[in-house]
């Protein structure tokens, strides 16, 4: 991990203030206002860095942009396949006593569908 700033340190809390699963766009779209030397480069450099870091984790590609998650806690997601939402599923620590041939870090779940948002449109 490179050094602290106070880009990186946005980027950073930006990242763990939502729950909206964000891309590098929607990052820079959010500090770009008070943080006029900000470029998307830096902003997706940082996001890279921060799953290296095990600070975030890239969630799934969705609608060709990478989404990120500033919550690193063992949990699933639902994605919708009409708005693109990427929504947590649970949050939980893996159960203790889980039959499994070893001993597990981490386990990524990921749904696919259509939220319950959609289905109110009837966007099916």
């Amino acid at each position: 991990m490179q050094r602290n700033s106070k880009k990186r340190a946005a980027i950073l809390a930006a990242l763990q203030g939502t729950r909206a699963h964000p891309t590098a766009d929607w990052i820079y779209r959010q500090l770009k206002p008070a943080i006029p030397g900000l470029s998307l480069g830096t902003v997706y450099h940082n996001l890279v860095a921060f799953k290296e870091a095990g600070l975030a984790v890239g969630v799934a590609t969705v609608d060709g942009k990478e989404r990120f998650d500033g919550n690193t806690a063992p949990h699933a997601h639902f994605i919708c396949k009409k708005c693109g939402a990427v929504l947590d599923v649970w949050e939980a620590a893996l159960p203790e006593g889980t039959n499994l041939p070893g001993t597990a870090e981490s386990c990524r779940l990921t749904w696919y569908g259509v939220c319950e948002g959609c289905q109110a449109k009837k966007i099916v």
